[in-house]
């Protein structure tokens, strides 16, 4: 189900289980953190997708057997944790291009993401209160962080759908387009043609804001070759080229 490419820097990661509308299995879970976690050293971006429709969230036949299994469920939340997690910590930037349905699961899942690109006629859900369940606190704090308290208990208490529309005006996307996934893949071309190591430094700063080194990783910037290249670059009106 979980499909890796890798092309001009840019990374791709897709999720295929159309028959069940991406909806992810424990053993998808795992994948998804490996290939997450093996991204060659050579990517500046990656893109994340699910064609037409974005995640439906959770494997909902895997949820059932949770109710009489409970050794499996610490297995389940572990594994779609670590997967979540390593999207987040992602050093590259990370686009989602999202389509169709985004709910439950699916949606913690994008807002891992740094930047989401939405279809115009994309919905999304966080549904665990109709199915009598709860959120990860972790993808609970993200949605807060990202939308601010209000929203997130309006999506989370109600489980009601919003429209794409809705989704940007509260933060919860960024863009709109009518081909998210080419948008998605546009601006990671343009991310890709700057600094990779100036990029991900950009992205520690705002994910940990409080993290030591920041002032030193600053000034070193000046320094280095990737500086230099920027410079004749622009003085030479042309554009850079970063090692």
């Amino acid at each position: 189900m979980i499909e890796l490419s890798t092309t001009n820097h840019i990374a791709t990661l897709t999720l295929n289980r159309p028959a069940a509308r991406n909806a992810l299995r424990i053993a998808d879970w795992d994948a998804l953190a490996a290939a997450i976690r093996d991204l060659p050293l050579t990517v500046r971006a990656l893109v994340l997708h699910g064609g037409a429709s974005f995640c439906a969230g959770a494997d909902l036949r895997e949820l059932e057997t949770l109710r009489d299994d409970s050794a499996m469920r610490p297995r389940f939340r572990i594994a779609m944790a670590t997967a979540i997690e390593a999207l987040a910590a992602c050093p590259v930037p990370v686009i989602a291009g999202i389509a169709g349905g985004c709910y439950g699961a699916g949606v913690a899942l994008a807002i891992a993401a740094d930047i989401r690109i939405a279809a115009p006629d994309a919905a999304f859900a966080t549904t665990p209160a109709r199915l009598g369940i709860g959120y990860p606190a972790t993808d609970v704090a993200r949605l807060a962080s990202r939308m601010g308290q209000g929203h997130t208990a309006r999506l989370l208490f109600s489980a009601q759908p919003i429209t794409a529309h809705e989704a940007l005006r509260i933060g919860l996307v960024e863009q709109l387009a009518d081909d998210p996934v080419a948008a998605a893949q546009a601006l990671a071309a343009t991310i890709a043609d700057n600094a990779p190591a100036a990029v991900r430094l950009l992205k520690r700063v705002l994910r940990h804001p409080d993290e030591a080194g920041h002032d030193a990783a600053f000034e070193a910037r000046f320094g280095t070759a990737a500086f230099t290249e920027g410079l004749a670059a622009f003085a030479g009106k042309r554009k850079p080229d970063f090692p």
